[in-house]
């Protein structure tokens, strides 16, 4: 039987997996492939090293898995280099590379290509929204504005009273809507 690693990821810990991880076990059911699932829950993918995709490419190199699906390659890779390491090694393990949102398969040449180009195409378009921030970054200074978030106002006489009252640092920080570091940062500046 075929054996599938199913890989997901998110960036963030708000976000689910789970429309990845329904669409590739779909996929996977309709071939009649056996899966197992690899997801990165709050991990971006520009880093190379996540915990499960770590996990994958052990298993691929011990030779555990047959073919890897992603729901789309920008789940997997961010960077074109690092998406072609990947797929040598699959080559070299005999592992095919299936994305389900592109259709593209790398046990073609074909999908090979394809997959290539689309990933060079995804890493320019991140490098322009990175070019794109920095060159707002540089306007807003050149003129200026204040870069980041404004400083969050804090009312050190209400502070001070609840904290003679007995009330906990973290609930203080709670009732003003604000983090308690947040709220430890603004005592260390009014104390020191």
């Amino acid at each position: 039987m075929t054996r599938a690693a199913l890989y997901a990821r998110v960036s963030t810990t708000e976000q689910s997996p789970g429309m990845q991880l329904d669409a590739l076990r779909r996929l996977a059911a309709a071939r009649g492939w056996e899966a197992e699932e690899y997801v990165d829950i709050g991990w971006s993918g520009a880093k190379q090293r996540r915990p499960a995709l770590d996990k994958l490419m052990t298993d691929a190199h011990a030779r555990r898995i047959d073919v890897i699906l992603v729901w789309k390659f920008d789940r997997f890779a961010r960077s074109v280099r690092h998406l072609l390491q990947a797929l040598d090694t699959f080559r070299a393990q005999g592992i095919g590379f299936y994305s389900l949102t592109e259709q593209i398969d790398t046990s073609t040449p074909l999908g090979q290509a394809l997959f290539t180009i689309v990933g060079a195409v995804a890493e320019l378009e991140r490098d322009l929204i990175r070019e794109r921030v920095r060159a707002g970054i540089a306007r807003r200074r050149a003129s200026g504005k204040r870069i980041g978030r404004a400083p969050v106002q804090i009312d050190l006489t209400e502070v001070q009273r609840l904290r003679a009252d007995g009330v906990a640092l973290a609930r203080i920080a709670a009732q003003l809507g604000i983090g308690k570091t947040t709220l430890l940062r603004a005592l260390q500046r009014a104390e020191g």
